[in-house]
């Protein structure tokens, strides 16, 4: 899941950048895991997608281990394959970012910006527009996800390989039984994220909050007695 910006957030960290960044939030409070079958309320659901290359536009550009050309803002900008991890080309072939993972982003004035390691969604140097030059990029999906079937989760809490029934989805392919098969550095506790394909409308997305989830840790059935109405 966006696996580009996490791991850019932790090599690319200049010493000098701590004083402009805000002071760091209260910690999350601790979370045991669950281990075995039961409700969880209170949960916040997102959900996110692979970028698709329709919705940029700009000039073909080749890139570095991709076939033919592409749009050069679907490659470099902070909502491109370089921050989102992953997309879907013109072709309607997956592609993702592929590293170096020590390139560091630039803002609108071109100036260096990092993520503060203390405080998500902050940067040093204001918001990231793009990455600097020498990103490469490959074929295929960064993970085996499937849409409306796979979630990221935190792993404190749910493990990784659970099913997880939510009752608000019901109307998916999987009739709401996803299966905690990614993470993220933004999904903290009781928060879930759902992979699904990317919507008709731009950047748009569901958002849900203080919802009941049923959790089942790996290894148990799925009760018949969970389901949708």
């Amino acid at each position: 899941m966006r696996p580009a910006l996490a791991v850019i957030a932790l090599l690319a960290w200049p010493a000098a950048a701590h004083a402009t960044c805000p002071p760091p939030p209260r910690q999350p409070p601790p979370v045991r895991q669950i281990t075995h079958p039961r409700w969880l309320p209170g949960v916040l659901i997102t959900e996110y997608y692979p970028a698709p290359e329709r919705w940029f536009s700009g000039r073909l550009v080749a890139a570095p281990g991709l076939p033919g050309r592409h749009r050069e803002g679907w490659l470099y900008s902070a909502r491109g394959l370089a921050m989102q991890g992953e997309g879907i080309g013109s072709d309607g072939r997956m592609y993702h970012f592929a590293g170096p993972y020590t390139l560091t982003w630039r803002n609108v004035r071109g100036h260096d910006t990092v993520p503060c390691p203390k405080a998500p969604g902050a940067w040093t140097n204001g918001r990231p527009a793009r990455i600097e030059p020498g990103a490469r990029f490959a074929v295929g999906a960064a993970m085996p996800l499937d849409y409306w079937h796979d979630i990221a989760v935190d792993p404190r809490l749910i493990p990784h390989g659970s099913s997880v029934f939510v009752p608000a989805y019901c109307g998916t392919p999987a009739h709401g039984w996803f299966t905690a098969a990614d993470t993220g550095g933004a999904i903290i506790g009781p928060h879930i994220d759902v992979f699904r394909a990317p919507p008709q409308k731009p950047w748009s997305s569901r958002l849900l909050r203080k919802q009941k989830v049923f959790v089942v840790p790996p290894g148990r059935p799925r009760p018949a007695r969970v389901r949708c109405s």
